[in-house]
């Protein structure tokens, strides 16, 4: 397997290295980095039963009646390695909940996708490691995701959904956005949105029992949406978002954003408040989707050479 690949793996499989965590960190220890990461923002952990799973959310909602952001997370620790499947897929760098928790609206929830934070050292709450590697975008996955906003509907009478979707969760909040006709605006954020191509990319074997985003384009085109791509990505790259541009056609419903010096998991949060200002907007003319964007290799700093003695 290329280098390529395998460093691919790894980076879609955790955040480690930003948190100084290794992989065999107890699932306490991820649920505490999401404490820690919610509770200054004023969000509210509880847990959601959708039969088989039981859907962890964190939410902030102040004003009944009134649209809600919902922030779906990543596919989270999936792969140790290429061949190693992680026991559990809890998040150790929850970005999507990062970046939920940098969000100013009124109403703000953020969902776990399923078995993330939901101790899987439980005998008694099995969690089939299939929904966090080959069926992670399975339909009922998807249609759990879609029960839980329609519970935050009921508790707080959320009348339309603004959703961000980060890297496979931008998969999920794209084909809730197709499904659904509360959903007011679609964004990703490194969002795999076609993981036919992103297989394809990375050499690796193509998801099975999943659904596709780029398979929901018909039911897409009007939509708002804006999309953030990152310049050094190495695990959803820009050829992901081209694919699903190309698909889509025609629309003026459609943005993205390109960052160039931000990769799968950093360089996003801390862009987040100003990014969010970008619109989703359905607004002037049709514009010819630009799918040459301007990639190159992360910047190093050069080094003379020695001087021969």
């Amino acid at each position: 397997m290329k280098l390529r690949n395998f460093r691919a793996a790894i980076l879609a499989a955790s955040a480690l290295a930003t948190l100084g965590l290794s992989a065999c960190d107890k699932p306490y220890v991820r649920d505490e980095v999401a404490k820690r990461v919610a509770m200054p923002a004023f969000m509210v952990k509880r847990e959601v039963p959708v039969a088989p799973f039981n859907i962890t959310v964190w939410e902030r909602m102040h004003v009944k009646n009134a649209p809600a952001t919902i922030y779906i997370e990543g596919d989270g620790l999936n792969w140790l390695t290429p061949r190693d499947k992680s026991m559990d897929p809890t998040p150790p760098n929850p970005v999507a909940l990062h970046l939920a928790a940098h969000d100013n609206a009124s109403n703000v929830g953020y969902i776990a996708r399923p078995c993330q934070f939901t101790k899987l050292t439980d005998k008694n709450k099995p969690c089939d490691n299939a929904y966090w590697t080959n069926k992670r975008y399975a339909p009922e996955v998807v249609d759990t995701i879609s029960k839980v906003l329609d519970d935050m509907k009921a508790q707080y009478g959320i009348d339309g959904f603004n959703l961000v979707g980060y890297s496979g969760g931008g998969a999920v909040a794209a084909i809730l956005a197709a499904k659904r006709d509360d959903v007011l605006s679609l964004r990703t954020v490194a969002g795999n949105l076609d993981h036919e191509v992103h297989s394809a990319y990375h050499e690796v074997t193509p998801l099975t029992g999943s659904l596709n985003a780029v398979d929901f384009v018909g039911n897409l085109r009007d939509v708002p949406q804006h999309h953030y791509i990152g310049g050094q990505d190495d695990v959803v790259p820009p050829a992901i978002l081209h694919s699903y541009l190309q698909a889509l056609g025609e629309t003026n419903c459609v943005s993205y954003t390109f960052i160039q010096e931000s990769a799968h998991d950093e360089g996003w949060v801390e862009k987040w408040p100003e990014l969010l200002k970008k619109p989703a907007e359905c607004a002037g003319p049709v514009q010819p989707a630009d799918l040459n964007f301007p990639v190159s290799e992360p910047a190093f700093m050069p080094r003379p050479a020695p001087e021969k003695p």
